[in-house]
């Protein structure tokens, strides 16, 4: 059964699409580099000595961390537990994480979460208005499965798949793979059956500070949590801790949209992932039970106020890559078809970027295609584990502005959603549930022909 526009939702989805198909989907800010290197660019409008500013946060995204006491010691304080000792070791050439790829490989650019359920406590009643969930009482809120020398890794991630397979309407087939997460060699005794566990791919990087950039107002004004429009889509701002503040704000960042700012994401990342403190986060992700204070650090704090500011201002301004293929009919086509499939409920096409610190990210006209708000994507994608204000079947609308390069950043196929389960952009659109379910069922209603143009136009982002 083909999917067809009718007269007038064709009129009105050709006024929207003249309004959300520009070639700079950065704004001014957008780069002309293509290839392996596409998302790694300043901001085009960057002034010559702010470019020098961001080589210098790129040095330190790029470079590794050490175990203290070293020579470098601007560089170390290393762990005792961490994932990765560099910034870049997760976001290969500034692009997308991917799981294991085989068995035993290091999961070098997916985290695994990890939290337990809340009771009614003082204690957790702090960690949830304070960190969103309440971390494991030994293994902390994040699997560390590497360590320094005589400290002991956490354990090691495992990831099976079984498969099922889809049918569109007019009889074609797609398989999706269903990833089972495990947790091996565990270093400090079994995590118990209350773990609750959450499976996540480092994101690309491009246009963070121009989401950071879109007002408030702006993003607020598309919640509808009540569903009063009875539309099926029921967005809502994730409501999280910002430490600057020393308050609750709205969240922007991460899959569940848990950090509020950059600034706190990069700190947070510091001490998540590389077992790095600083001053906005000053303790990293090592429990009581581990007796991290037996192995030398880098001095508290280990990430200095001027280091943390170079890598926010770096990530603040890797440029967003300009589209592709405009002019192509497939390409028009399917950014009808997008429109009219119900996807931009979601995947909101444009935004005009507020006053910003950096004046090379304020008032840009932009293309990101996401609301940055929570919407419930169903069972098949839930991963049941809370994160503020976000429920286990929650998600925040990831932007798919560079979609058409990810292949290319990868230098192999990339993968899509949280954990990267999907191996294609189609695979992803098919695993959407929840609030999106009605979008889907529309999709594999489509003919060949039209689910051609829908992927012609994701890719030309």
């Amino acid at each position: 059964m083909s999917f067809r526009l009718t007269g007038l939702l064709l009129g009105a989805v050709l006024a929207l699409s003249a309004q959300a198909n520009p070639a700079k989907p950065g704004g001014e800010t957008t780069t002309t580099k293509t290839g392996a290197n596409a998302f790694s660019m300043p901001a085009a409008n960057l002034s010559f000595d702010k470019r020098l500013d961001f080589s210098v946060g790129n040095s330190f995204f790029r470079n590794p961390w050490v175990a203290a006491p070293a020579t470098t010691d601007a560089r170390d304080g290393l762990g005792p537990l961490f994932n990765t000792n560099a910034c870049q070791s997760c976001h290969v050439k500034d692009g997308r994480g991917h799981p294991p790829a085989f068995d035993g490989d290091n999961a070098v650019s997916m985290l695994v979460r990890l939290s337990i359920p809340a009771d009614e406590s003082e204690q957790h009643r702090d960690y949830l208005r304070t960190l969103g969930v309440v971390p494991h009482p030994v293994y902390g809120g994040q699997l560390q499965d590497m360590a320094i020398p005589g400290a002991v890794p956490e354990g090691k991630v495992r990831i099976d798949y079984s498969t099922n397979t889809v049918r569109f309407h007019d009889g074609d087939r797609v398989e999706l793979r269903r990833p089972h997460l495990t947790i091996e060699q565990t270093g400090h005794g079994e995590p118990g059956k209350q773990l609750l566990t959450s499976a996540r791919i480092a994101p690309p990087m491009i246009g963070l500070g121009l989401l950071e950039a879109i007002p408030e107002s702006a993003l607020l004004a598309r919640e509808d949590p009540q569903d009063h429009n009875n539309d099926g889509i029921r967005g809502h701002a994730n409501r999280v801790w910002s430490n600057a503040q020393n308050a609750t704000v709205i969240g922007r960042f991460g899959w569940k949209a848990g950090q509020p700012s950059l600034r706190q994401q990069n700190a947070g990342a510091f001490a998540g992932d590389m077992g790095l403190t600083s001053n906005l986060v000053p303790a990293d992700d090592c429990t009581a039970a581990q007796a991290c204070e037996q192995y030398p650090d880098g001095g508290k704090p280990e990430v200095s106020d001027d280091i943390l500011d170079s890598v926010t201002f770096y990530s603040q301004h890797l440029a967003v890559p300009a589209r592709r293929n405009l002019d192509d009919p497939n390409v028009q086509a399917g950014e009808q078809l997008f429109l009219a499939l119900g996807c931009a409920s979601c995947h909101t096409p444009s935004y005009t970027t507020g006053e910003h610190t950096s004046p090379a990210l304020s008032h840009q006209t932009i293309y990101p295609y996401t609301d940055l708000l929570l919407h419930d994507m169903g069972e098949d994608l839930a991963d049941n584990r809370p994160e503020f204000a976000a429920s286990g079947r929650e998600w925040r609308t990831p932007p798919l502005w560079g979609l058409g390069y990810a292949d290319e950043v990868a230098g192999s196929p990339a993968r899509y959603l949280h954990d990267g389960r999907a191996r294609t952009p189609l695979e992803a659109v098919l695993w959407h549930g929840g609030e999106a379910e009605a979008a889907r069922n529309r999709v594999l209603a489509a003919s060949a022909e039209e689910r051609k143009q829908l992927i012609a136009f994701l890719e030309s982002l």
